[in-house]
C-alpha cells in the first residue's frame, strides 16, 4: 500500500502535485486555508493574472490538464512598450509559433486544478490553516476556521506549498530545523482593472503584455479572457519622487496618471476609486536552507524559494517542482530521497531565477526604452536564426524550453549579452552589423545545445 500524503497549501501547485501523486497510487489530502474559490470570489488587488510559460505547461502536460486549461488562456506574443507621448513599439517574444506568453487568471486556473485533483481522488478541505509542526511528537497543528477548533495530523509524508508566508516554514524555523532571509523590494505593487468594451472586446491589442516603463517605475496591462486587462502599477513604496507614499490623495493619484500614464487613464473612468480600495502588496525574495525535515516533509513552490514577479515565472516554478518530484518518485527514490535530492537539484535552477527575475524588473521598467535594447533584440532573434543550436535569447530559454535548466539558462545569457555587445560594437543599426564577425563568435563561444529547439506549446 502507497503511503497517505498531505499537502499544505491549495494554491496552483498544491493541487497538481496531489494530482500527480494521486495518479501514481497515493492517498492525498490538501488543507488550504482559504474558502473554495470556485464559490467564493477572489478579493481585490492580489495577483489576480499570472504568465504561463513552457515549464507551467509541462507540469499540466504531465498531469494531463493542458486541454481543460486552454480556455483560460489568452496569448501574448510580445511586449506593447507604450512612451509618454503615446507612441508604441512591439517588441517580440520570439519568432516561432509556439513562442509565446500565456496571460491567465489565477483564481480560474485553481478552480480547474483543485477540480482535477478532486477527479483524481484527492480530498481537498477548504479553511483548514497549518499554524505550526511538533517535530519531536511527529505532527501537524490545523485549525478549522468553520468549526473554530484545531487538531494534529501525522507528520509525513507531507508537502508544503503554503505559499511565501509559510506557516510550516516558520515552525521548521521556531524548531531551529532550517533557516531563512527575505529581501524585501523598496519597490510595491497596486493592481487596477481596465473594464472592457461596451460589446466586451478588448480596448486595446490583446496579443501583447503592455508596459508603460518609466525608469525608476512602471506600469503593466495584461489581458482577460473577458476583455477586462489586469493592470499592475509598480513604484517605489517611499522617496520624494513617485512613491506610494507621496500617492496619497486622489489629487497625486490623477496627476501621476495624467502626466505619465494618459492613455491608461482615458480607459479607467473609476482610477480614483480602484486605487483607493485596493492594497499595496510587497515583494521579495527568500532564501531558505534546507527545505527538507527528518525524511517527512519537504518546502515546495513559494514556501522554499519565493522570487519576484517580473520573469513571470513563480507559478512555473513551481509547476516545475512538482514534475521534478514526480520524476525522483518514478526513478524510485523513498519520501526520505526524494526530499534530499529534489533540495540537492533545485536548488541552484531557482536561485537562478531568483537573480534573474530581480534583472527583468530592471529590463522592463528602464532598460526597454533603450533604443540598443531593441537592437541587442533584434541581434539575438537573427543569430538564432542562424545557429539555433548554439544561440537562444536567454528570455527565450526561460520562457519556452522547459528542458534547458535556470542555472544553464542564466550562464549562457550571460555569455551570450557579452557576445552581443563585442558583436555590435558602435553599430546603430543591424545592417552595419559584420555578420561574418559575429557568426565566428557564435560557433567559437557557444557550444551546442543538443536540446535547442525543443518547447512545449499550450496549441499543440
Amino acid at each position: 500500500m502507497t503511503d497517505p500524503v498531505t499537502i499544505l497549501g491549495g494554491g496552483c501547485a498544491g493541487p497538481l502535485l496531489g494530482t500527480l501523486l494521486a495518479k501514481r497510487g497515493h492517498a492525498v489530502r490538501i488543507y488550504e486555508r482559504r474558502p473554495d474559490g470556485r464559490r467564493t470570489a477572489l478579493s481585490a488587488g492580489r495577483s489576480i493574472n499570472l504568465a504561463l510559460a513552457a515549464r507551467g505547461l509541462a507540469g499540466l502536460e504531465r498531469a494531463g490538464l493542458l486541454d481543460a486549461v486552454r480556455p483560460l488562456l489568452v496569448p501574448m506574443r510580445g511586449r506593447l512598450i507604450h512612451e509618454v507621448d503615446g507612441r508604441t513599439r512591439f517588441l517580440q517574444y520570439g519568432q516561432r509559433p509556439h513562442e509565446i506568453v500565456w496571460s491567465v487568471g489565477r483564481a480560474a486556473l485553481n478552480g480547474v486544478l483543485v477540480s482535477a485533483a478532486e477527479s483524481h481522488g484527492v480530498e481537498v478541505a477548504f479553511e483548514h490553516a497549518c499554524t505550526g509542526a511538533d517535530f519531536a511528537a511527529g505532527t501537524v497543528r490545523i485549525a478549522d476556521a468553520a468549526r473554530g477548533r484545531e487538531f494534529d495530523i501525522p507528520l509525513g509524508p507531507t508537502f508544503a506549498s503554503d505559499g511565501a508566508g509559510s506557516a510550516f516554514r516558520q515552525a521548521m524555523i521556531r524548531a531551529g530545523r532550517a533557516t531563512a532571509r527575505e529581501e524585501y523590494l523598496a519597490h510595491g505593487y497596486k493592481e487596477l482593472e481596465i473594464p472592457a468594451g461596451v460589446n466586451g472586446e478588448h480596448r486595446m491589442d490583446a496579443g501583447s503584455l503592455h508596459i508603460w516603463p518609466r525608469g525608476g517605475y512602471m506600469l503593466i496591462a495584461l489581458p482577460n479572457t473577458d476583455g477586462t486587462f489586469t493592470a499592475t502599477l509598480f513604484v517605489p513604496l517611499e522617496g520624494d519622487g513617485v512613491s506610494f507614499a507621496k500617492l496619497d490623495s486622489e489629487h497625486a493619484v490623477v496627476d501621476l496618471f495624467r502626466l505619465q500614464f494618459p492613455d491608461v487613464m482615458a480607459l479607467l473612468p473609476d482610477l480614483v476609486e480602484q486605487f483607493a480600495a485596493n492594497p499595496v502588496g510587497r515583494m521579495g525574495t527568500l532564501y531558505a536552507s534546507p527545505w527538507h525535515v527528518d525524511g517527512r516533509a519537504l518546502l515546495v513552490g513559494d514556501a522554499a524559494h519565493a522570487i519576484v514577479p517580473f520573469h513571470g515565472q513563480g507559478m512555473n516554478c513551481a509547476f516545475e517542482d512538482c514534475v521534478a518530484i514526480d520524476d525522483l518518485l518514478a526513478g524510485g527514490a523513498d519520501w526520505p530521497q526524494c526530499f534530499e535530492r529534489f533540495d540537492a537539484q533545485r536548488r541552484d535552477d531557482t536561485a537562478a531565477i531568483a537573480r534573474m527575475a530581480l534583472e527583468n524588473y530592471v529590463e522592463m521598467r528602464d532598460t526597454v526604452r533603450d533604443p540598443r535594447f531593441a537592437l541587442r533584440k533584434e541581434l539575438s532573434l537573427e543569430l538564432e536564426s542562424r545557429h539555433p543550436d548554439r544561440f537562444i535569447p536567454r528570455y527565450s530559454m526561460v520562457m519556452f524550453h522547459s528542458e534547458i535548466p535556470y542555472a544553464e539558462a542564466e550562464r549562457r545569457g550571460a555569455l551570450q549579452a557579452q557576445l552581443l555587445e563585442d558583436v555590435l560594437g558602435g553599430a546603430t543599426r543591424l545592417s552595419d552589423v559584420d555578420w561574418a564577425r559575429a557568426e565566428a563568435a557564435v560557433v567559437a563561444r557557444l557550444s551546442p545545445l543538443s536540446h535547442a529547439g525543443v518547447a512545449r506549446a499550450a496549441g499543440a
